[in-house]
Parts: C-alpha cells; structure tokens; sequence
C-alpha cells in the first residue's frame, strides 16, 4: 500500500504539472528541476517500499501520514461541495478548474485511501501513534498550497510564455474581466 500512496501522490503532482498549473517546489526551483526532484524521490520510494526491512516502518509510517495529510490540506483548504456521502470533493483547486475536477479527485482520494490502509496494514514496528504527529501539518500544508499557487499565478502573470499555461489562461481571463 505504501508503493500506491507513493504512485498516487506522484499522480496528483504531475497531474498538476500536466494541466498546466504547476507542481510542489516549481515556483523556487522551476518546472524541470521540480519534477526531477519528484520523480527521482518518487522512485527511490517506490524501490524502497518493495525492498525495506522492518528498521524503515518509521520512515514509511511518515512518509504515509504526510501524503495523508497533504490530501486533507487539499480536501479541506481549498473550494468544495459535499457528496451524499458527506465526503469533500473539490469544486476547484490550484488552478485547475471545474472541468479538471472530476479526474483530480479521484486521484486524491485513491492516494488518501491507500495511506490509510498502509498505515493500518503496514509498518508494523512503527509506533501506532506516529500519524498523529502529521494533524499539525495539515493547516501548514494549505497554507503553503496556497502560497505556492499565489507565486504561480504572479509567475504566470509575468511571464505569460512560462510553463505554467492554465494559470496564465485564467489570469488573462480574470483581467479581461475587470475590464
């Protein structure tokens, strides 16, 4: 479960990548840098989940609850409607838009679904109340979504040619707008 969660959220950073609004770090590092990084942690895990002894539950006991709670930061950070399950599902998020949101949630709630099996099958030698010290991140983590969308939206607004295309869709429509 732990090679899922890390597949999934490695499928939501380069989903944003691909739609156009940007990934994790790009704004500091740049686009190609950012996905590097991403993709090189993205398989060093994937290797290690299959290969790990009982000595890296702890590791993946964080490595878990950290995807889980960027997940929660998504879900409860950013627009959304509640299902008649009464579960969040985004209306809208990093720029994406409405149209993107049916393939963006799914992928969210697949990495959700599998962080919380791992953390209940797996990792067995981990101390069982490790998660918890993720809860804090949770508000830390939407706050830094937000920002990092706000440096995006400036990036593509200055230089409209960059990377980040849907970003700079919306910021001219938003400025046609106003005028």
């Amino acid at each position: 479960m732990t090679r899922v969660t890390t597949v999934a959220t490695a499928g939501h950073v380069f989903f944003e990548l691909a739609a156009g609004v940007g990934m994790p770090f790009a704004s500091f590092l740049g686009p190609v840098p950012a996905a590097t990084a991403w993709a090189i942690g993205t398989g060093t895990a994937w290797h290690a989940a299959g290969n790990r002894p009982a000595a890296y539950d702890r590791a993946f006991t964080v490595l878990n609850s950290v995807s889980l709670a960027a997940v929660t930061a998504h879900l409860t950070g950013w627009p959304h409607r509640r299902t008649r399950l009464g579960i969040p599902w985004l209306t809208d998020c990093e720029g994406l838009g409405p149209r993107l949101m049916p393939y963006y949630n799914p992928i969210l709630y697949l990495s959700c679904a599998a962080a919380v099996a791992a953390l209940i099958l797996e990792n067995d030698s981990a101390p069982r109340r490790l998660p918890l010290l993720a809860l804090p991140l949770v508000p830390l983590l939407a706050a830094a979504q937000h920002a990092e969308h706000r440096r995006l939206r400036a990036i593509a607004v200055a230089r409209p040619a960059w990377w980040n295309r849907r970003l700079a869709e919306r910021a001219r429509e938003s400025c046609a707008a106003t005028l």
